[in-house]
């Protein structure tokens, strides 16, 4: 493999700016790039945008010794690492991939023999065929660069310890190329890099996630059926999992996250007739969310019908995880953004943001003081052992 002396990250999100962070501590020198001004400014100045255990420490060390810097625009590098958004387009849930497309456009006039070309978004099956197709359309010889796919796999709460001892897997369209961006990664990865074809990697990281949806779905779809039946969920699923092979997990307000709640539709789109099960879980889990609503309306009709008053409502949390500020498809979001357009007297607690466009934002102790019911939606550490005369908790466990 040849010398690599320069890396290029471009996005510089939940994904990659903890990757640009963690190969500048490598050593590597490293240029992250971001479309926003703001958080090119805020990485250049040694202030992570986002909340992720160890990042902001590592992030002023590298940001003090020079080993990352940030910017509008990519530069000429030996890595290009592209970590960009890959939402949906439509009502359809297609994937939308013009951030990636992009993202490739603005490296054209920097790519150089034996560069390494490395998409690391979600993406749907074929998408490296695409990039290289585009690549080839814009005079570039793909036979003389490396172009694959390394999904990410990591937890968020755990991703700077999980990007290093996390298994890894690297796709592309050739077994040199392969092994050439495999070896890259063995230079700051701890767990085992595996190498395999193009489209392999593409739905193997798609699978991760709709196996994990299908699980939560099951989850899901007991605790309203309990409900229904009387029965504590939470007991029925802690005896079940006595029974040496099974494990279901907790059930919660929904799916929430750019990965389990959206992966699933990159199957589904491509294959709408087979894909019967993926789609059912995901049907499920967003269904939870609507019931979720229902059970918290029920329990205001219940409260007027024993105060006669209206309830003011204390909604804790909004992250779509316990103990991060990651709001993206976030369950808890939607349910209190409904309320909110309800126009239900409420109040919004979550600890890991300091504002939000939609809601004020209260500490705990006053809505403590001040709510009729709370709602838990998100386990978050600061919630656990709440002691209030009507609570409901919708968090997984």
């Amino acid at each position: 493999m040849k010398e690599i002396n320069k890396i290029c990250v471009i996005g510089l999100g939940y994904i990659g700016l903890p990757t640009a962070t963690l190969l500048a501590k490598e050593g590597y020198n490293v240029l992250g790039v971001d479309i926003s001004e703001d958080i090119v400014k805020s990485i250049n100045e040694g202030k992570a945008h986002i909340v992720e255990p160890n990042l902001q420490g590592y992030l002023e060390q590298v940001i003090s010794n020079k080993k990352l810097k940030a910017s509008l625009k990519p530069e000429k590098s030996d890595v290009f690492i592209i970590a960009v958004p890959t939402p949906f387009k439509n009502q359809n849930k297609e994937p939308d991939l013009s951030f990636v497309n992009k993202a490739i456009q603005s490296i054209l006039e920097f790519i150089s023999d034996d560069n390494l070309i490395i998409l690391e978004s979600t993406s749907p099956v074929g998408t490296i065929d695409k990039i290289e197709q585009k690549l080839t359309n814009n005079g570039i010889d793909i036979s003389k660069i490396n172009v694959g796919y390394c999904p990410e796999r990591v937890l968020p709460g755990k991703i700077m310890d999980e990007l290093v001892s996390n298994d890894r897997i690297v796709g592309s369209t050739n077994k040199t190329s392969a092994s050439i961006i495999a070896n890259f990664y063995r230079t700051f990865v701890g767990g085992k890099v595996f190498e395999t074809e193009a489209k392999i990697a593409e739905m193997v990281k798609l699978v991760e996630n709709s196996f994990r949806d299908v699980n939560i779905a099951f989850a899901n779809e007991l605790s309203m059926i309990c409900h229904d039946e009387n029965i504590d969920v939470n007991e029925t699923i802690e005896l079940a999992n006595k029974h040496p092979r099974v494990n279901i997990l907790s059930p919660g307000s929904g799916v929430g996250g750019h990965c389990i709640a959206v992966d699933p539709w990159f199957i589904i789109s491509s294959n709408q007739k087979k894909a019967k099960i993926i789609r059912t879980a995901r049907e499920v889990n967003q269904g939870k969310t609507d019931w979720v609503k229902n059970r918290i309306k029920e329990e205001i009709k219940s409260f007027k019908l024993d105060h006669s008053k209206t309830p003011i409502i204390g909604f804790l949390g909004l992250a779509y995880k316990p103990d991060i500020d990651d709001l993206r498809e976030s369950p808890a979001l939607q349910i209190a953004k409904e309320f909110k357009k309800e126009n239900y007297s409420m109040m919004v607690v979550e600890p890991n943001i300091s504002k939000h466009s939609d809601f004020e934002i209260y500490s705990l102790d006053e809505v403590l003081q001040k709510a009729d019911i709370l709602i838990i939606l998100v386990s978050h550490k600061e919630f656990k052992d709440i002691k209030f005369n009507r609570v409901l908790n919708f968090s997984s466990a």
